[in-house]
């Protein structure tokens, strides 16, 4: 008798339990839940909202023409070898002497300059290096009488290094102070490396005052350097001529240099 005819039952048997067992497994998977991520306890917070930094406004342009530098009368009056004033023979109508003040000629200033020196040399003397006008204005007639005596003494090209001629001084103005410490460099350029001379020069432009003839710049105001000699032209003015590190008035209102006479 053949294998499959001995055991018939049996192999139809195994048969159906594969089909069975198949069938089963199939039916579990797909049974089975799908696995889904666990809802999170809280939400993230939202990003911040980022907002633009205020931006500053730009600074107004400093006002080179707020005041003329021509009339004798403004504060920023140009006067030198090729810009005589007008009228030549120019007197100030607000001279007054600056109170408080060692003044050894006992010579007047305009108004606004003569309440800046009261006060630029009371902080001198306050920081330890008291100073004492020793020339403030000087009129038409005056200047004369010393430009003359130079040439006299030094001849006309000497004197045109050091002294203005009658009507383009400065101190016609009455806008400038000469200033000295009792030392031994009165009207000398050593006096710029004196304890005062620093620290006038330093501090002026706080008291409206700029170093009127610096050094290396004779070519432009056509003066020798004088550490000594300060000019008068406010407190805005000097403080922007100090941060942008322009220190001739020729060159700040674009003027032409002034290094001789016309004639």
């Amino acid at each position: 008798m053949a294998y499959s005819e001995r055991f018939p039952v049996t192999r139809v048997s195994l048969a159906v339990a594969l089909i069975v067992g198949v069938t089963a497994g199939l039916t579990a998977c797909a049974a089975e839940p799908a696995k889904t991520a666990k809802p999170t306890s809280q939400a993230p917070d939202p990003e911040p909202t980022r907002t633009a930094e205020p931006t500053k406004p730009a600074e107004p342009a400093f006002d080179k023409t707020a005041h003329s530098v021509d009339d004798p009368m403004s504060i920023w009056v140009v006067s030198n070898k090729l810009r005589p004033l007008n009228p030549i023979d120019f007197e100030a109508s607000d001279l007054v002497i600056p109170a408080g003040v060692e003044n050894e000629f006992n010579q007047p200033l305009r108004e606004p300059a003569a309440r800046a020196a009261e006060a630029m040399t009371a902080a001198a003397a306050d920081a330890g290096v008291p100073v004492r006008i020793i020339s403030a204005y000087r009129d038409y007639g005056t200047q004369v009488a010393l430009y003359n005596s130079y040439v006299a003494r030094d001849g006309q090209a000497a004197a045109d290094t050091y002294s203005a001629r009658p009507g383009h001084s400065e101190h016609q103005t009455g806008l400038v102070i000469d200033l000295d410490d009792h030392g031994s460099c009165y009207l000398m350029g050593c006096f710029g490396e004196t304890p005062a001379g620093k620290w006038l020069a330093e501090h002026a432009a706080e008291y409206g005052f700029i170093v009127r003839y610096p050094e290396g710049k004779e070519a432009i105001t056509g003066f020798m350097p004088e550490p000594w000699h300060f000019r008068y032209v406010g407190p805005e003015l000097a403080a922007e001529m100090r941060s942008t590190g322009i220190v001739t008035l020729e060159e700040f209102f674009d003027l032409p240099a002034a290094p001789g006479y016309a004639e």
